[in-house]
């Protein structure tokens, strides 16, 4: 009977791991991330420090 226990640790452990991989794989595929973002963000901050006028009056 205890090697039944033993046995189940590895058992419950990988099925643990197999949920966390699946949920690791669909959250990253329904967000942003990598350089696609990055570039996105770099090319919205380059279009607001080039916009003509601050407002702050220093030349």
């Amino acid at each position: 009977m205890t090697a039944l226990v033993w046995l189940l640790i590895p058992v419950a452990a990988a099925v643990v791991a197999a949920l966390w991989g699946t949920w690791a794989a669909y959250a990253s595929r329904n967000r942003r991330t990598g350089d696609v973002s990055e570039l996105a963000g770099y090319a919205r901050f380059r279009e607001a420090m080039e916009r003509s006028d601050t407002g702050s009056g220093v030349s």
